[in-house]
């Protein structure tokens, strides 16, 4: 992977969140709420869940070592939620742009929840937070289609790519 690609791939996902946030602005208070027994129950709790691994990956990288995810009830709202990504993003595109080709192929031991050790390359770390991104964003548009609401516009990566084309 090189340095722009990268940059394309964290584009992408912070694109692709923002169009299912959207469309989660829709819903009422109760309903961004509401448990519909999905992996994580609620919108908000979905919405939460890819931001804590968003927040993990990124304290992995800085050299942390989280034990867990944040607790969704961290987030009473989808404007608390806005709030902590924008800060994140700040440190995750400056992370990610702060990578070179070979700091994108160094690889990086971490402990992983259940107590294992793993390594990944930065790159495919990187490639790994984007694809658990796509993975429950998927999980939003259904539940937004169990609550009523419109489903997010498409964030399929070549929607992203025909986008910025234009």
């Amino acid at each position: 992977m090189t340095p722009d690609e990268a940059r394309q791939l964290a584009e992408y996902h912070v694109w692709a969140r923002e169009r299912a946030l959207v469309a989660a602005a829709a819903l009422s208070p109760e309903a961004f709420l509401r448990d519909l027994g999905n992996s994580f129950g609620s919108v908000r709790d979905t919405l939460a869940h890819l931001y804590g691994a968003d927040e993990v990956w990124l304290s992995r990288w800085r050299g942390g070592s989280p034990r867990s995810l944040p607790p969704p009830g961290r987030f009473v709202d989808l404007a608390a939620l806005r709030t902590a990504w924008a800060q994140l993003d700040h440190d995750f595109f400056a992370f990610v742009m702060g990578l070179d080709a070979a700091g994108l192929a160094r690889p990086l031991t971490y402990q992983a929840f259940n107590g294992q050790s793993a390594t990944l390359t930065y790159a495919q770390m990187l490639q790994h937070v984007v694809n658990h991104g796509s993975y429950h964003r998927g999980q939003v548009t259904t539940l937004l289609r169990q609550l009523g609401a419109a489903a997010p516009h498409s964030m399929d990566f070549v929607a992203f790519l025909r986008e910025r084309a234009r």
